[in-house]
């Protein structure tokens, strides 16, 4: 390890241990949804699942006082953290999983976590000029 400020994350090891933890809290705290059901409209509190995030995760790690963010981690800058892109990979992949899943099984919006993931369709729309030649001229006035 080359000389200067220490890693705020000391190990890959740890980072990943701060991902299962990070993981198991948010899936532990649903969203509560309120909803009126019934002809009578009565109020109806539902539990949501909650996706995992990059910046739910990083948000986690700043919360719990461990690093304000992960971009030098994510990017390997400088690559002071070639021993680190193996778990960087895992999580992108854990989020990125959980969001295609989640959103394949209607348990978040599909639309968005398609657009999050790049899995939107793509269409082309092919547009062919046409000329036309109108005669506005009165017809019955000839």
């Amino acid at each position: 390890m080359a000389a200067g400020r220490p890693k705020a994350i000391e190990s890959p090891e740890k980072l990943k241990e701060y991902f299962l933890k990070y993981e198991k809290e948010t899936k532990a705290n649903p969203f509560i949804v309120r909803d009126w059901v019934g002809k009578d409209a009565m109020p109806v509190d539902r539990k949501k699942e909650r996706p995992l995030t990059m910046e739910g995760f990083e948000c986690w790690l700043s919360d719990n006082g461990i690093i304000e963010d992960l971009k030098d981690y994510m990017s390997n800058r400088d690559s002071k953290y070639t021993e680190f892109s193996p778990i960087c990979t895992y999580v992108k992949r854990m989020i990125r999983k959980d969001q295609i899943e989640g959103g394949m099984a209607q348990i978040y919006n599909p639309s968005i976590t398609q657009r999050l993931n790049g899995l939107t369709e793509k269409q082309s729309i092919e547009v062919s000029e046409r000329s036309a030649i109108i005669d506005w001229s009165d017809e019955e006035g000839k």
